[in-house]
């Protein structure tokens, strides 16, 4: 019923826009089936942004229901805009200054080493093995680094809830690096974009520096804008909560679509990330969380439609016919060459945490899934390189890594789900008696680690991170449903847009 309502008003207001062989229609029909999808796909355990992903290949490749091909080129690409914004405010309001003060060294080993040493691999092999250049390879090394919370997430709850690591604090390890590691992946993949997609016809003494201006760029707006609305709204108006969505909001999709259009398109993405760190460690600040609305609640509603549309619009982007048979064999293998190096690294950041070598072997796996970030990041090239006018091979390039990307999510977000879910009873110790309670800044901690003798102030403090990070960041929490989803966020002290007791 309500989508039929949502049609017959898209019908009023476009008219023919929303019949059969129209844009709008063609999104309705994108949309709604990749919902569907995820759900069924959600039936047997795997995550939700698989089916949605398929539908929108489907809908793309498929004889009489290719209805995507009438999709509007802008806005697909306006709309992984406003997603990449949800995604990215959602991230920087999960990075918590004073928990990542406190990380342990492992945390930080965990979150930039394997990253890096994916993305370098997987640049070399591109270039020897796919005959990417060095450039567009590396971008394609950062946009496949990137780990995804939506897998990884919600089963490190499901670790804590059933005791399993928490001994050693190993899901709230790998819950507390995934920021860091997506910060970095992000980072990396924005200097590369702007180095590529920098004027022929300008200097290039210019060319050279415009990588790391486009990030002091990014910083530079994010800290200031960040610092505004510290300001505005005033922390005592009676819709506050409603005007820091929407100044964030809306702050994040200007400087990801004007850093574009000023052909600064590297500075976006540090900039809507930066604008809502800074933001939200303000609004930690005890006194200042004084609103009575969630408002991080309008950004997961708005995640629950911006999704499946983020997917079904990537999954839209292959095009069957353009793929040639004989280089999917080869592509594969570059993604294989990447995982490999990601969980070797892996198992070197994580050795002197006091891991044994079946939970060395368990995080891994757990640091292999993508998927979110890789649907926002994956088609960022070929839309600039669209609106831009670029060469036909450019353009190409950007097809493929849009390709890549997909075959990326297909391949590990439901291994991940599988390897994590059947590994984690026979590598990891389930905890016997463990004594949860809350800590004097009502985070929940594990004091048998205390007890234990095992770990550090430094070490239990990741513990701490746990309910900072976890809820407030659940920016791609695509895995569980919306009342899970819900029940986390209702978790007291974990939302900075929650007043504290």
């Amino acid at each position: 019923m309500v989508c039929l309502l949502i049609w017959l008003t898209a019908f009023a207001v476009f008219k023919q826009d929303a019949l059969p062989g129209g844009n709008v229609f063609a999104l309705f029909v994108l949309v709604v089936s990749a919902m569907l999808g995820g759900f069924l796909v959600s039936l047997v355990k795997l995550p939700p942004l698989l089916g949605m992903l398929i539908m929108g290949c489907l809908l793309r490749n498929v004889p009489h229901i290719d209805f995507a091909k009438d999709i509007d080129q802008r806005w697909s690409s306006l709309l992984r805009n406003v997603a990449l914004t949800i995604i990215l405010t959602r991230a920087g309001l999960g990075l918590d200054s004073r928990a990542l003060k406190r990380l342990s060294k492992s945390v930080l080993l965990l979150a930039f080493l394997p990253c890096l040493a994916e993305a370098g691999s997987v640049g070399i092999a591109a270039y020897l093995i796919l005959q990417f250049p060095w450039i567009w390879g590396f971008l394609l090394g950062f946009v496949q680094a990137a780990v995804s919370p939506a897998v990884v997430v919600p089963f490190m709850l499901k670790l804590q809830a059933d005791k399993l690591g928490t001994k050693k604090g190993i899901p709230t390890l790998l819950m507390a690096a995934s920021s860091l590691d997506d910060v970095l992946a992000i980072s990396g993949f924005s200097v590369l974009l702007s180095t590529i997609f920098s004027r022929i016809d300008t200097a290039l003494w210019f060319q050279i520096i415009q990588g790391p201006l486009e990030i002091v760029v990014g910083l530079a707006y994010g800290t200031f804008i960040g610092v505004v609305f510290w300001y505005l709204p005033h922390r005592e108006h009676d819709d506050v909560a409603l005007f820091r969505f929407l100044f964030l909001f809306l702050g994040g999709l200007a400087v990801i679509v004007g850093s574009k259009a000023l052909g600064f398109s590297g500075a976006g993405a540090l900039g809507c990330l930066t604008s809502a760190f800074v933001a939200g460690h303000k609004w930690r600040t005890p006194g200042w969380d004084v609103e009575r609305v969630k408002a991080s609640t309008v950004f997961l509603y708005l995640w629950t439609v911006f999704q499946p549309a983020l997917f079904g619009l990537i999954g839209a982007e292959v095009i069957f016919q353009r793929i040639k048979a004989e280089t999917v064999g080869l592509t594969i293998a570059v993604l294989v060459i990447g995982l490999v190096v990601r969980m070797a690294f892996t198992m070197v950041a994580v050795t002197g945490s006091g891991l044994n070598w079946k939970e060395k072997l368990f995080t891994a796996i757990a640091w292999v899934p993508k998927a979110t970030v890789q649907a926002a990041l994956g088609s960022v090239a070929l839309d600039i390189a669209r609106e831009t006018n670029a060469l036909p091979e450019v353009i190409d390039l950007g097809e493929k890594v849009v390709t890549i990307a997909v075959l990326l999510i297909v391949i590990t977000a439901p291994l991940g789900a599988i390897t994590i879910t059947f590994s984690s009873t026979r590598l990891l110790e389930a905890e016997d008696h463990p004594t949860v309670g809350r800590d004097a800044e009502g985070d929940f901690e594990d004091n048998s680690l205390r007890e234990s003798g095992e770990f550090d102030g430094d070490d239990i403090s990741v513990i701490r991170t746990a309910n900072q990070i976890l809820n407030s960041r659940d920016f791609n929490g695509a895995f569980s449903p919306n009342v899970e989803r819900m029940k986390m966020i209702d978790e007291p002290g974990s939302d900075i847009f929650l007043p504290r007791k």
